[in-house]
């Protein structure tokens, strides 16, 4: 018995090495050397290429705020053998594929009398190719694939080979020649509808790269008839409904995004944008509350938590488009709703700081734009670009309110009769307190945690409670990263250095300080100390008001447009009667501002100008507009000045060059010409270059080396020469 088990297993050896030898142009060699490429080594590189591109797959985030990539794969940053993304393992898994690529064909390769014998290399080469153009290789990978197409042109995978090749092609910029191939392959009536699919997805890619888009339609559409690859099916229906609507073509675009929702075996993530896509469509106010009617109800699914975001934001959207009231309330719940600092939340923020500045709320939208700034990580994108300069637009106007505001406070203080600032100080003070002892009795009860707010309110966003204030909490963090800057989560967050830390003493000291704080803001002497008596202070105070009053109607009036804004500041500073050199420009712009509205003020102004200043420049000008205007002449340097630096903000360097050099002329040997000097400096640099702002620079600091305007000029010169 034992030596028939002898005999048998020395037989099965004879045939296992007879079989392991690739010289052999047998049966048994083929068979042996086929098995052991497909159901081990190919087994094993296949199982890896599927994990890399779960892993890629896994990190890859579509911008739905752009067309989809037909294919899914970032490309802009190519990857080298041995090295991996920062966040993504998955080339570790495309290198483990390649190597089994390799190792398959360098082991179990079968050339004899130039034809490959072993039926599985061919596969082992598109394994090559696959691993490569995944690693973002997409020379190497273009070789293995050419390989196949011209060692293997009767392989069972030549078609798919010459997609992955068109791919490849697509990827190194030669979509014209992947265009030849691909319509050389669908030219083939025998292919089967999986290879139809894939061809004509590799053709779209082609045709998106050639702008062509009506070829990107064709055949988008014919690759969804194949319909055999349910992700790729649905991100085609998708991208689709967004070329129909760059088009123009709403209906077409509705029609298929429709088409993906009803898709049974789509991907979740493509149906709820799909939903999302189509109410970007609305036209008409019925569609709008149609479309709001469907996003309510997907917030009410728990499968949709992670798109609230998106949706709550389409909502406000909607409102905003329809001139509802509502679409701040959405924006505010869109950003309680996400969770991470992307390009979801910023174009939130953007939304409600637009809708502010509309409503000529600049203060408020300038504090949303300051959020987005403060999150971004595109620094240098145009969008980001336009955004910072509209939102440094609104410095002057953030600079001047506050002074309206803190100086109005003041002086109003002032004006009281010490029992009336008693009477002020002492309510005051008892608001304090009730707020104080609401606050303690809300820690010790835990109720402030749980108490929402739901009312409408814009200065409430939400909820009484901190934390649940959305915006508060925003600007908190804002505030805290400019103080402190990024700190970690730990004991003593404070100190930067601790190897010095006497803790108790610094505690004891600070609570100290705190209670003496908080204790004397509760007392009256600690107000009436702090109240203006000084005639010289009140008077300064008086003036840095009026001129901020004077400047916000100005800035309104010029920059912004909004004359309501610029005649209710200027308005009010006529109550306070000012100066002349303020009081005669402000009735001036009160004129031009009624006359553009026809409004019988203007009438009385015009006169009041006429026969109480009919020396000035301003009566002139309303007497003889047409020689005025002829003569480029305008109402005071301070006014010129500022609409030709508007015109510097604007961008229109060309007319602010022009601008400046009539008026260094006109108003040679006054003080305001180095400011024209150095505007008109920075204008030619914006036109002509460094070396032409270099020289500008030169001029105005030679030329005005003890004024504000040259010491300028010669600090930016010193700058650019250490930079260069």
């Amino acid at each position: 018995m034992k030596n028939i088990f002898k005999i048998v297993g020395t037989f099965f050896m004879i045939l296992f090495v007879a079989g392991c030898s690739t010289k052999k142009d047998a049966f048994l060699n083929r068979s042996f050397q086929a098995m052991a490429t497909k159901y081990n080594v190919l087994y094993n590189g296949n199982e890896a290429l599927k994990k890399g591109l779960i892993e890629l797959n896994s990190n890859y985030k579509d911008n739905y705020w752009q067309r989809l990539p037909i294919e899914p794969l970032k490309i802009d940053v190519l990857a080298l053998p041995g090295t991996k993304a920062k966040s993504d393992n998955s080339f570790v898994q495309f290198e483990k594929a390649e190597e089994k690529a390799v190792k398959a064909i360098q082991k179990h390769s079968m050339l004899i009398a130039r034809q490959e014998r072993n039926s599985q290399i061919d596969d082992a080469y598109l394994l090559l190719g696959k691993s490569r153009y995944y690693s973002k290789r997409f020379v190497p990978a273009l070789e293995a694939f050419n390989f196949v197409i011209l060692n293997y042109p009767n392989a069972d995978l030549i078609n798919e080979t010459k997609i992955w090749q068109a791919k490849t092609l697509i990827r190194l910029q030669n979509e014209e020649q992947a265009i030849e191939n691909l319509n050389n392959l669908l030219k083939n009536e025998e292919l089967k509808d999986k290879i139809k699919e894939k061809a004509h997805t590799a053709i779209a890619m082609a045709y998106v790269k050639t702008d062509s888009l009506q070829q990107v339609i064709n055949h988008l559409k014919k690759a969804i008839l194949a319909d055999n690859n349910n992700e790729q099916t649905a991100r085609n229906l998708f991208i689709l409904g967004q070329i129909y609507r760059e088009k123009k073509l709403i209906d077409s675009s509705n029609t298929s995004f429709q088409e993906l929702i009803n898709f049974k075996k789509a991907p979740f993530k493509y149906k709820i944008h799909a939903y999302i896509e189509k109410a970007k469509n609305v036209s008409t106010k019925e569609e709008a509350l149609a479309n709001i009617d469907v996003l309510k109800k997907l917030l009410k699914d728990r499968d949709n938590r992670p798109y609230l975001d998106k949706i709550y934001y389409q909502l406000g959207t909607i409102e905003t488009q329809i001139g509802m009231e509502n679409a701040i309330e959405y924006y505010k719940k869109s950003l309680q709703a996400s969770k991470t600092t992307d390009l979801q939340k910023e174009m939130t923020y953007q939304a409600i700081g637009d809708l502010y500045f509309d409503k000529a709320k600049f203060i408020t939208a300038g504090l949303y734009y300051d959020s987005i700034l403060n999150i971004t990580k595109e620094k240098y994108t145009k969008r980001i670009r336009r955004l910072t300069r509209k939102r440094n637009n609104l410095n002057e106007v953030i600079f001047y309110e506050k002074i309206v505001k803190t100086n109005d406070s003041i002086l109003k203080v002032a004006s009281m009769s010490k029992e009336e600032q008693i009477a002020f100080f002492t309510e005051y003070i008892e608001k304090l307190k009730a707020n104080e002892e609401l606050q303690q009795e809300q820690i010790n009860t835990g109720s402030g945690i749980y108490s929402l707010n739901t009312t409408n309110n814009e200065n409430s966003n939400t909820g009484k409670w901190y934390f649940y204030n959305i915006q508060a909490v925003g600007f908190g963090e804002q505030e805290f990263r400019r103080i402190w800057g990024n700190r970690p989560l730990e004991d003593n967050w404070r100190l930067s250095d601790k190897t010095q830390l006497n803790l108790d003493n610094k505690t004891n000291i600070t609570q100290k300080n705190n209670v003496i704080n908080v204790s004397e803001k509760l007392k009256l002497p600690y107000y009436l100390d702090k109240v203006v008596t000084s005639k010289s202070k009140i008077d300064s105070i008086t003036k840095e008001r009026n001129e901020a009053y004077f400047k916000l109607g100005v800035i309104y009036k010029e920059q912004f447009k909004e004359f309501d804004l610029a005649t209710d500041k200027l308005e009010k500073l006529l109550t306070f009667n000012p100066v002349s050199t303020l009081l005669l420009p402000a009735k001036y712009h009160l004129y031009k501002i009624y006359s553009n509205q026809h409004n019988k003020k203007a009438i009385l102004l015009k006169n009041d100008i006429i026969n109480t200043y009919p020396d000035s420049k301003y009566a002139k000008i309303i007497l003889n507009p047409n020689e005025v205007l002829n003569n480029d002449s305008e109402i005071t340097p301070e006014d010129e000045y500022a609409t030709v630096f508007y015109k510097y903000k604007d961008k229109l360097f060309e007319e602010v060059i022009k601008k400046t050099t009539s008026a260094i002329s006109k108003y040679e040997g006054e003080k305001i010409v180095p400011k024209f000097e150095l505007l008109r400096a920075y204008a030619i640099g914006k036109k002509e270059g460094l070396e032409a702002f270099k020289k500008a620079l030169n001029f105005v600091a030679m030329n005005y080396p003890n004024t504000e305007e040259g010491k300028k000029a010669l600090e930016v010169i010193n700058t650019i020469k250490t930079k260069i």
